[in-house]
């Protein structure tokens, strides 16, 4: 049987989706753009400056002769700072502000995607998440009715008795560290949405929580209950339910027993955590201890579709969120 992840890649062949890659002078990147386009599954762009990028494919025995590179000292800055400056002038960003941040990698790859130049953009490998995030809300800005930007996880568990055949989605495990419950509720709608696209089926999403329908009392469980009203709210057709346990969000039997009336069953497989610290301590133990493979962070809530990396990641890591991010424009 096919695994999630090759799956996400077989999909992502047949789009033939084109991503920007801010980073075009970072050895891992410029790794897996040649990979990616040599197996079909996307057209990379690279931004940087071109002798650079290629004396470094050059000593790494990497040919990139087939792959764009655009200068973003030489681009179309003059295009990109007009856009710019339309988008931050009620900010009080002035024209030569515009110009000058339009040639940082990061916004000059966001500006091709507003403008429609890429269909994804795919950066972090050496640029903190707090500037990859900025440039994307600020150029890229946020779907209609979503506020916030989130981060989920894609988890493939060896053992398919969970989820959907041993798939879920974590969120929030990457960006907002404390959310209040109506970001919960951006939380909730988008990880569901990205449940749909990396998995297909329908999101069956629990809001998790030390306690079962009001098995304890605490702030943060009338937090988790308003977040579900909202979410409800959001998406009327949305199965969600809460506030629950992992057990009762997950094993049928103790469903049934903690929480009878659940339209879940006891069969989630989108989770939603309280906050950044149990969404990111959940889904490292998923990976260590359950050998899980964990595909992220994926970025939800944008009007087109940008992923940061890891610091620490591999080139495959960065081949996967290609794929990832390729799904995220259809």
């Amino acid at each position: 049987m096919m695994s999630v992840m090759d799956n996400l890649h077989e999909k992502a062949k047949a789009l033939h989706k084109t991503i920007v890659l801010p980073e075009g002078n970072e050895t891992r990147t410029l790794k897996a753009a040649v990979q990616a386009l040599n197996e079909g599954l996307i057209t990379p762009i690279l931004i940087g400056k071109e002798d650079e990028i290629k004396a470094l494919a050059a000593a790494n025995d990497l040919d990139v002769s087939q792959i764009k590179i655009v200068d973003n000292a030489l681009g179309a800055t003059d295009k990109y700072a007009a856009e710019l400056f339309e988008l931050r002038k009620k900010k009080g960003m002035s024209m030569e502000e515009a110009r000058e941040l339009a040639q940082n990698p990061l916004y000059f790859g966001a500006l091709m995607l507003r403008l429609g130049e890429a269909d994804g953009m795919v950066a972090g490998a050496e640029n903190a998440t707090s500037n990859v995030l900025r440039a994307a809300i600020q150029v890229v800005k946020t779907k209609p009715g979503m506020k916030n930007v989130s981060g989920c996880f894609l988890i493939d568990l060896p053992d398919k008795n969970y989820g959907d055949d041993g798939a879920f989605i974590f969120g929030d495990c990457a960006v907002i560290p404390a959310p209040d419950s109506e970001q919960l509720a951006d939380i909730a709608v988008s990880c569901a949405e990205s449940k749909r696209l990396l998995i297909g089926g329908e999101p069956k999403v629990a809001m998790m929580s030390f306690s079962t329908k009001g098995s304890a009392k605490h702030e943060s469980i009338d937090k988790m209950n308003a977040a579900l009203a909202l979410a409800k709210e959001k998406a009327p057709d949305l199965l969600i339910d809460g506030e629950m346990q992992l057990d009762a969000a997950v094993v049928p039997a103790v469903s049934a027993k903690k929480c009878p009336d659940s339209p879940l069953e006891g069969k989630a497989n989108v989770l939603i955590f309280p906050d950044l610290n149990s969404g990111n301590l959940c889904y490292k133990m998923a990976q260590r201890f359950g050998h899980a493979t964990a595909i992220g962070p994926i970025l939800q809530g944008l009007t087109k579709p940008v992923n940061d990396l890891s610091r620490g990641c591999s080139v495959q890591d960065i081949v996967d969120i290609f794929a990832v991010t390729a799904l995220q424009g259809e």
